[in-house]
């Protein structure tokens, strides 16, 4: 497998005829070159970075999540403004841009359409659309893969946050591709260019990148590439009084609470035929979020096969089992969340009310009750974004 060149390594070593514009940079600490160089440091001798943003968890990605800001502050080496667009605005303001002419936009997503670093991206292609300023996004892989796709599209009554546009759970597009299908789908007349990845096989996931910097952490609960792929279902446990293992070295990979017994989960979790994936009975006492310093029992995700691994699919499974063996002690959190104020976490985290309403039934009983449930038509969305699409797919 080749060797992955990012975007950002590929203006390192070529230089655009924007180089030397007066720009901003919309980045984070996963913002790296193949030789460890943060993105803004490219321009540190040019003095053409003019600002910096960075998405929520903030430039060095270490504040935790769910309306933990950042605050705006100033470079301590480049004496230029940081503007947090996790803060008192997600949007940026004229003002933040009136020293660019044009923004470029390198961050790692993580694939799923809850990581909130695709909307900062969408209101960034607004703002610039509304100044005429253009914008380039430095292309990055999707590290779950350009080809695996899973979960219902968001239903638009339900945008919020943690998903602006009707896409699946796990879109299997790049930021770049993203960002080209969102310009179009909501109409944004930005002038938009992406330097695109090369050596990428939509098939790989980040751990067969062959990159040194195999994995930098966008954000602190995305300690490695494999949690990453986890997540795209495990992430749907913020909407509930479950921990997903926060506070633990393996957050998105331990999923319980004092109240699961996994000798009785085990069981009902394998009548529902999940592939790829194993569980594996565990104990773990989380540090901080939910539960801190109590012990938990529940089970820890082991990915067998990663091409069958659906992790939306088993963690709707896991949900509707242990609604179904302790309904009184199971509960879904409650706002706020992401900025959402009304409607429960857990609908705007599936993107609709269905799957919540559902699990309370109890009618998530079954292999085809599931499928049913998560289904998907991937013929129509590989359609939908065919024309925004930058590496081919068969």
């Amino acid at each position: 497998m080749n060797t992955v060149i990012s975007g950002l390594d590929r203006i390192a070593a070529e230089h655009p005829p924007w180089w030397n514009e007066p720009i901003g940079l919309l980045a984070n600490q996963a913002s790296v070159t193949i030789d460890h160089r943060y993105a803004w440091d490219l321009w540190r001798d040019s003095g053409t970075l003019r600002s910096l943003f960075c998405p929520q968890h903030g430039l060095w990605s270490e504040q935790q999540a769910n309306m933990r800001e950042t605050y705006h502050l100033v470079h301590p080496e480049l004496d230029i403004p940081i503007f947090s667009l996790y803060y008192k605005h997600r949007r940026p303001l004229p003002e933040m841009l009136e020293s660019v002419s044009r923004l470029v936009i390198d961050l790692q997503d993580v694939g799923t359409r809850v990581y909130t670093f695709a909307w900062t991206m969408m209101y960034c292609l607004e703002a610039c659309a509304d100044l005429d300023i253009p914008v380039t996004i430095l292309d990055r892989p999707n590290p779950v893969g350009g080809k695996r796709i899973e979960g219902p599209l968001l239903d638009p009554e339900y945008a919020s946050f943690v998903g602006r546009s009707a896409i699946p759970m796990r879109h299997g597009l790049t930021m770049g591709e993203l960002g080209r299908f969102l310009a179009r789908q909501h109409r944004i007349d930005v002038e938009l260019d992406v330097v695109p990845v090369s050596g990428w096989d939509p098939a790989s996931y980040a751990w067969q990148w062959q990159r040194p910097d195999l994995w930098i952490p966008p954000s602190p609960n995305i300690p490695s590439a494999a949690t990453a792929l986890y997540y795209a279902g495990s992430v749907l446990l913020e909407g509930t009084n479950l921990s997903e293992g926060r506070g633990t070295t393996r957050p998105f990979e331990l999923i319980g609470a004092p109240f699961v017994d996994p000798n009785q989960l085990i069981p009902v979790l394998a009548s529902f035929d999940l592939p790829g994936v194993t569980f594996i009975p565990v104990r773990f006492r989380p540090t901080f979020d939910k539960w801190t310093g109590v012990v938990c029992s529940g089970v820890q995700l082991r990915v067998s096969a990663p091409d069958a691994f659906q992790p939306y699919a088993t963690t709707v499974a896991l949900l509707a089992a242990i609604k179904l063996l302790w309904p009184a002690a199971f509960g879904w959190s409650s706002p706020p969340y992401e900025y959402e104020f009304q409607r429960l976490p857990i609908e705007i985290l599936c993107g609709g009310s269905s799957t919540h309403e559902a699990i309370d039934a109890g009618t998530i009983d079954s292999p085809d009750a599931l499928r049913a449930e998560v289904s998907l038509d991937e013929v129509a969305w590989w359609d939908a974004v065919d024309a925004s699409l930058l590496y081919p797919r068969e």
